[in-house]
């Protein structure tokens, strides 16, 4: 009997059967059900968090990417009652898509933090231009991103537009693997340069000692990797086209996409910047003079911009 068109199909019957579905399987309820409750614990989590310490732009930008994500799961779970729901199929190829892109954006607005404390007399570029720059290509990866899902997910009975939207999604995924290894390396440029400066341990060895901030650099690397790992996958899953044996292995999908994304998304909650990272939590305050620069007994009230007033005053702004 010859394959029916997948989009004809509108549930599980002895026409259309599972392995005729675009994932050809019935998606795991208990662990699609599992990642979607950890997405909004992630996002309930974060929003105290970021009203806590104030974090407003890393907030928005974890919060949105494990919302996001969880509607994908939603769509999921919808799926595993029928694997032809095309409501579901919406939900989920348009979110699970994006929504890292919202994660990485919230490692990206690290480094600009970073810069300002240790000192942006070792980097190439001023700080404010990290998140200009990466936010900037972040945004547009996710936008090539989201218009081919939309593609995808409208083309029901038009295996073009299918195999474009899904080439349009793969451009920005890759657009943003390119972005997340240009941004690798600059950071490892920049502290390589930092090191080199032995004077300039005198003035900020306390914060790099502390446990937190330890804690906070870990977790930034394992999200990094997650994330990175993630996308990688995801290139060579959506490359093969729709229904590719890639595609259809649901072991695989929750090793390399959903555990990956949610380990990122754990470890950026747990280690929130606003107890691990203070700096990064307040915005400039006036009147610290200072120079000791002991986070854990100054407290978030010691910002970033003041830090860096401290190595300049101390003279150890090292010789070009």
């Amino acid at each position: 009997m010859p394959h029916p068109d997948v989009f004809s199909c509108s549930k599980v019957n002895d026409v259309c059967l599972i392995q005729y579905s675009i994932y050809g399987y019935w998606p795991s309820l208990p662990a699609n059900a599992f990642f979607l409750a950890l997405f909004v614990l992630c996002a309930m989590i974060q929003t105290y968090q970021g009203i806590r310490w104030k974090t407003w732009t890393y907030m928005i930008a974890l919060v949105c990417g494990c919302l996001i994500e969880a509607v994908g799961y939603i769509g999921r779970v919808k799926m595993h009652h029928n694997p032809y729901s095309d409501l579901g199929f919406k939900m989920q190829i348009c979110c699970l898509i994006m929504g890292p892109a919202f994660l990485a954006a919230g490692i990206y607005l690290t480094l600009k933090h970073l810069v300002k404390a240790f000192g942006r007399q070792y980097s190439w570029l001023r700080p404010k231009w990290y998140t200009w720059i990466f936010i900037g290509c972040d945004v547009f990866s996710l936008t090539l991103q989201a218009v081919g899902g939309g593609l995808a997910s409208s083309a029901a009975g038009k295996p073009g537009q299918l195999n474009a939207g899904n080439n349009v999604a793969i451009t920005g995924i890759i657009i943003q693997v390119v972005t997340l290894v240009i941004f690798a390396t600059l950071a490892i440029i920049y502290f390589s340069r930092r090191y080199q400066h032995e004077a300039s341990q005198e003035v900020l060895d306390s914060q790099l000692q502390t446990v937190r901030f330890k804690s906070f650099c870990a977790a930034i690397i394992v999200a990094f990797l997650t994330i990175f790992t993630r996308c990688v996958y995801r290139i060579a899953e959506m490359k093969g086209g729709w229904g590719n044996p890639l595609m259809q292995n649901q072991r695989e999908f929750i090793a390399l996409d959903s555990v990956m994304s949610s380990i990122a998304a754990v470890a950026l909650t747990i280690f929130h910047p606003g107890y691990c990272f203070p700096q990064m939590a307040v915005p400039l305050r006036s009147g610290n003079s200072k120079q000791s620069v002991m986070v854990e007994q100054k407290g978030p009230e010691y910002s970033s911009e003041s830090l860096d007033v401290d190595v300049e005053r101390a003279g150890k702004t090292p010789k070009p």
